[in-house]
């Protein structure tokens, strides 16, 4: 009788597998040309965040301030991407972590800059 259950048991749990992996995002290809839109988009990002951060009224301020103000001035170049990954039927879960890891990233290179050139204009002044 037990191995009655638990052969039922494994056949209904197998099923409801089976079914959980057909929602799941298949892995795909994406184009040449879309690929590129990608690296367009994600260069013109990352350009804009190295643009914005040599403006002086961002050396002024506080390192995690102008960080802030900087990532939300380009947040506009993480939305094209988006748009690319969405026209290309990339689940929205998948491509919103991947800008949010780049978003992540990038915050993270620009605090650590401007961190380095607060640091350095306080010691300029001390002297």
């Amino acid at each position: 009788m037990k191995q009655v259950i638990f052969l039922s048991l494994l056949l209904l749990s197998a099923s409801a597998y089976a079914e959980e992996s057909k929602d799941e995002w298949q892995n795909t290809t994406l184009s040449e040309e879309t690929m590129k839109k990608i690296q367009e988009a994600r260069y013109q990002y990352k350009r804009c965040v190295g643009d914005e951060m040599q403006k002086p009224e961002y050396q002024t301020k506080e390192s995690r301030v102008s960080t802030e103000a900087i990532i939300k001035h380009c947040e506009p170049g993480l939305a094209k991407m988006r748009e690319i990954y969405i026209a290309e039927k990339v689940p929205e879960v998948i491509a919103d972590r991947h800008l949010k890891q780049m978003r992540i990233q990038t915050t993270r290179t620009a605090l650590q800059g401007m961190m380095f050139s607060e640091a350095a204009r306080k010691s300029n002044q001390q002297q």
